[in-house]
């Protein structure tokens, strides 16, 4: 496995990481455990970097993440995120106030089990909380001791330069794929210009680029890809016919459509 350092941080992570869709989304004990034998396997292979929020699974992630990890916590490198809520009536909401950076904050410590996250990423620009204020607190955590380095989530350019003027960012994470590339235009030029790692996430178009979701039917009920407009009939008829190219340039490379979209990526 390929390490690289991240922006100008002295964190050294695996150039692929493992985020929230690790796991079947089964919250059984045999689904901890396979979970468990996943993060264990991840370690084996060489891989470092493993991604986390407190929205994911309401928190169960963490938990989960932070156990399965035991003690090996030091060959890890741990990132959670906050400010990405989840209302009552299913949708969405933004909470940035530095209150609620300390507040959540402490709950990812003690559901991950660790006095330190490697990387605490604002999961969600909050547009009634000045970046300034919500950076401020997150630095607050950095001289506390329980964070090492700040990042951000698909914020804009604008956003990530007042940002970084109040405390260094050290990573922005977006989505990125053969299927995600309008961050080529401005964002990740931005990153280059500020030394600011890019962790792009979804590589697999999550999970259209594998070749192995072939209509809606084929994801789960309770799955939040249901809503995403790329799922759903003209639009997953003309995404399929491009990943069948996709599949055809792999098999005469004698890879899967998984991996080259992985290489792609990489390079």
């Amino acid at each position: 496995m390929h390490h690289k350092h991240l922006g100008q941080s002295e964190l050294k992570v695996s150039a692929i990481g493992l985020g929230h869709s690790m796991g079947a989304n089964d919250f059984s004990a045999s689904g901890k455990t396979e979970f468990t034998k996943l993060i264990r396997r991840a370690l084996d292979l060489g891989l470092n970097f493993f991604d986390s929020s407190d929205a994911y699974w309401n928190g169960l992630h963490e938990q989960w993440l932070g156990a399965a990890l035991g003690q090996d916590r030091g060959r890890a490198i741990v990132t959670s995120k906050f400010g990405n809520i989840t209302l009552p009536d299913g949708g969405k909401a933004t909470n940035a106030r530095p209150d609620n950076v300390i507040r959540c904050c402490e709950a990812s410590l003690a559901r991950l089990g660790t006095d330190c996250i490697d990387l605490y990423y604002l999961h969600r620009v909050d547009p009634q909380t000045p970046i300034e204020d919500t950076v401020g607190a997150m630095a607050r955590l950095v001289q506390q001791g329980k964070v090492r380095y700040l990042g951000l989530c698909e914020a804009g350019v604008a956003t990530l330069e007042r940002a970084h003027r109040v405390h260094p960012i050290t990573a922005l994470q977006t989505e990125y794929s053969l299927w995600s590339r309008d961050t080529e235009d401005e964002i990740i030029p931005a990153c280059r210009r500020l030394g600011i790692a890019y962790v792009g996430y979804s590589p697999l178009g999550r999970g259209l680029l594998t070749g192995d979701i072939q209509k809606l039917e084929d994801l789960a009920p309770t799955d939040r890809r249901r809503i995403h407009p790329r799922f759903h009939g003209e639009n997953l008829a003309r995404n399929l016919e491009l990943v069948s190219q996709l599949q055809a340039m792999a098999e005469g490379l004698g890879l899967t459509s998984a991996q080259l979209a992985l290489a792609w990526v990489l390079a």
